[in-house]
């Protein structure tokens, strides 16, 4: 019954807000939903400097027996449970069968001051579906278009908590669509959804494209770095960050491997 009462509070408050939503260009609604989208639409595309660039990439690995992954209790909203036969586990920690940790946002951190580079015209995609935020980690150019949609029947809100310009929007219709973009340069900003409050995505805003973010096997590759010396970091959500300094531009490729030891022992 509780639920009921702050869902149907939600309904109305979030009423207010979608009222306005038509207006403006960075709020456009569409009827089409391209949820099938995947993570890597979500990275900028790369520039072609004239001059020698590198591939980097590697492994990043969990040390130590994954952590388990709980049952995520959808029960509350109806609408949620109904779009899923089997439970669907917790994301915030992901280890693969061989250690590969996943939804690690890897960028560079510094090496590429006094460069600028276009933001990208392809937008990023955010979808909510199921329930759940696809991909739940993604990375932006600064004021690159993110294409929010509800795949879902049932009522979101895009809630953005950057440190400057947080904005909440209601999504109360299935393929419903806006736009929005990220003013600022940061590692990382949450989205989430009040009215299901396990819902959780992350974004890293830069000023430059080389970002990636790992896979299932834990694999990552940012193409097309320019040769120089960079300070590499490394997040995730639960475990913190790891950063190495690394110099590239004598090989096509180099390789970059990065190790998470569980909370409780890295204390990070």
């Amino acid at each position: 019954m509780q639920y009921r009462v702050q869902f149907a509070a939600w309904v109305a408050a979030v009423g207010l807000v979608v009222a306005g939503c038509g207006k403006g260009s960075e709020e456009q609604q569409s009827s089409g939903s391209e949820a099938g989208m995947s993570a890597a639409a979500a990275s900028a595309p790369q520039p072609s400097p004239s001059g020698p660039t590198v591939t980097l990439s590697g492994a990043i690995r969990f040390a130590g027996p994954p952590p388990v992954r709980k049952p995520i209790k959808m029960s509350a909203d109806p609408n949620c449970a109904k779009l899923h036969a089997e439970p669907v586990l917790s994301e915030d920690t992901i280890v693969g069968p061989e250690g590969g940790l996943q939804n690690v946002f890897v960028y560079v951190k510094s090496g590429l001051e006094g460069r600028s580079y276009p933001t990208p015209t392809t937008p990023a995609v955010l979808d909510q579906r199921g329930c759940m935020y696809h991909p739940r980690v993604i990375g932006v150019m600064v004021n690159q278009d993110i294409r929010l949609l509800n795949s879902d029947p049932t009522l979101h809100n895009v809630h953005a908590l950057p440190k400057k310009g947080e904005f909440n929007v209601g999504m109360p219709r299935q393929n419903m669509e806006i736009v929005k973009k990220l003013a600022n340069p940061e590692i990382m900003v949450r989205f989430k959804c009040d009215v299901h409050p396990w819902m959780s995505a992350w974004v890293g805003v830069l000023e430059h494209p080389f970002f990636a973010v790992s896979d299932a096997k834990g694999a990552y590759s940012i193409p097309n770095l320019p040769a120089g010396t960079y300070t590499i970091e490394a997040w995730h959500e639960k475990l913190g960050t790891r950063t190495q300094t690394v110099t590239v531009g004598e090989t096509p490729a180099v390789a970059l491997d990065f190790t998470f030891q569980p909370k409780a022992a890295s204390g990070s």
